[in-house]
């Protein structure tokens, strides 16, 4: 049975490999055939344009390529730092561009998906200035400028934003619960998903008939771990994602059923309860420790 997996705000960017390589990892190991995987928003940390050459990119689109070609649907949703990503990358990747906001069934409930930077409406200055750079005007001459221009107006651009986070206020970057109330019954829903506030959490909210309305914050993604939220059989819940190295069989191994046996244990264990596989190895890395010290004490006697 296939499963939709939602995720956002990645950011992923050559300065964190990490990230980058939890992604592939999840796209690689995760996902199966027909699963769908739903982006709401800030894939990349910057995105200046389709045409961008880098490396990192090319890796970056070449592991969700491969992904596609699997038969895994790729659905992907513009960010406030990738707003950029145009039909040239979608047909690249083999995915489809999902609308902001757009309104579909999660777990039996209707359910809206959108990236979220829309709620944040006490933020003037942030909904101000993406105003003028969503316009088609903006657009329009930003990407007939030269690659090399783009990536340093980027570069300085992500200066600027950062130190605004810092001198605005915290509440103001997050959703506004009055515009969330607004917006759920506007498109008739009891559900919504989204990202953007890197502020984790499952809400509640009283919307009109007095029904409870469910709001679901996607993590932001660093380092070495990240969460999802999945539906599977009909049931929707949070997952986590761990950078644990696989290991690699050796040719012995992988010319029996024993040794493709354990392989598939592992994942099957990681993929049921990455956490859970994650405690195993460490406490088996241990004892493995204690033993290697026990036996060098013993030569000692």
């Amino acid at each position: 049975m296939s499963d939709k997996v939602f995720i956002s705000d990645l950011h992923l960017s050559a300065e964190h490999p990490e990230t980058a390589s939890l992604f592939k990892r999840l796209l690689s190991e995760r996902l199966k055939e027909n699963d769908q995987l739903y982006i709401l928003g800030d894939l990349f940390d910057v995105w200046v344009g389709d045409d961008d050459d880098s490396p990192f990119v090319a890796e970056i689109k070449q592991a969700l390529r491969a992904c596609s070609d699997r038969g895994i649907q790729l659905f992907i949703q513009h960010g406030n730092r990738d707003f950029l990503l145009g039909k040239q990358f979608m047909r690249a990747v083999g995915a489809l561009p999902l609308k902001d906001p757009y309104l579909t069934r999660i777990a039996g409930e209707p359910t809206l998906l959108m990236h979220g930077d829309t709620l944040c409406i006490d933020d003037h200055a942030y909904i101000k200035t993406r105003k003028r750079l969503r316009s088609v005007l903006f657009k329009w001459f930003f990407l007939r400028k030269p690659l090399e221009t783009r990536r340093k107006i980027a570069a300085d651009y992500r200066k600027r934003s950062g130190k605004n986070k810092r001198m605005t206020a915290a509440d103001i970057m997050d959703a506004n619960s009055d515009e969330v109330v607004r917006v759920m019954n506007r498109y008739q829903v009891s559900q919504l998903i989204h990202g953007h506030t890197h502020r984790p959490n499952v809400h509640q909210h009283t919307l009109k008939n007095g029904t409870s309305g469910k709001r679901i914050v996607l993590d932001e993604w660093h380092g070495k771990t990240a969460s999802l939220w999945i539906e599977q059989n009909g049931e929707l819940k949070q997952e986590r994602v761990l950078l644990t190295s696989s290991p690699h069989p050796s040719s012995k191994e992988g010319s029996n059923h024993k040794g493709g046996l354990k392989k598939s244990l592992k994942q099957r264990l990681w993929i049921s309860n990455p956490i859970v596989f994650w405690q195993l190895k460490q406490t088996i890395r241990k004892v493995m420790l204690l033993r290697k010290v026990e036996q060098h004490l013993l030569t000692l006697a």
